[in-house]
């Protein structure tokens, strides 16, 4: 019964997916608040961000300040392409194929180096930052909106990484759960992107 009910969850969150094709400037961005609310109204960031958060907790270590911290850093980098005009060909892609490869390392408590983990996560960030950026208009203030995004992402990944902490003995069931939970959302994603 347990799965059941995860499966249907997982269906019903993946529909939740059909604005994620809204990173193409549907929408004005002005600032800060703009960018604390940016990656909460996108369930392929939402998703992917707890997914970074639960997986470091997860690997445990340094892992636990590492990950989040490269995505982070990665993150500002791309919005930074982003604000210097430089084109990151499908991004949109990349997100979407982002959800689902940070679904598939939480759910299947994937073991890689650290060096290698790093990597990924990166390459997660630099496409969600990338995206988050191209909602910028000209009258909007890139710094503040990177901030509150940046800010925001910190936060997902902390309650990712507290909920892996506190719940260590079902940590495997969260994983399993978020995983599929990704991986459903990052095809319906990647659908609707035309992957």
């Amino acid at each position: 019964m347990k799965t059941k009910s995860l499966i249907l969850s997982a269906i019903l969150l993946s529909l939740a997916t059909l604005p994620a094709h809204a990173h193409t400037g549907i929408g004005t961005v002005h600032g800060l608040l703009d960018g604390l609310v940016h990656p909460l109204v996108g369930i392929d960031h939402l998703l992917v961000m707890l997914a970074v958060g639960l997986w470091a907790a997860m690997r445990g270590g340094k892992s636990s300040w590492l990950l989040p911290l490269a995505f982070l850093t990665a993150m500002g980098a791309g919005a930074g392409l982003s604000s210097l005009g430089i084109t990151i060909t499908a991004a949109e892609t990349w997100v979407a194929c982002s959800v689902v490869a940070a679904g598939v390392l939480v759910w299947r408590n994937t073991r890689m180096s650290s060096a290698l983990a790093v990597a990924l996560v990166a390459v997660f960030a630099l496409a969600h930052g990338y995206v988050h950026a191209l909602e910028l208009t000209d009258s909007a203030d890139a710094l503040a909106y990177s901030a509150g995004f940046l800010l925001t992402t910190a936060v997902l990944h902390g309650l990712g990484l507290a909920v892996g902490l506190l719940a260590a003995a079902r940590v495997k069931m969260l994983g399993a759960g978020l995983g599929l939970v990704c991986a459903l959302v990052g095809v319906g994603v990647g659908l609707l992107v035309g992957v």
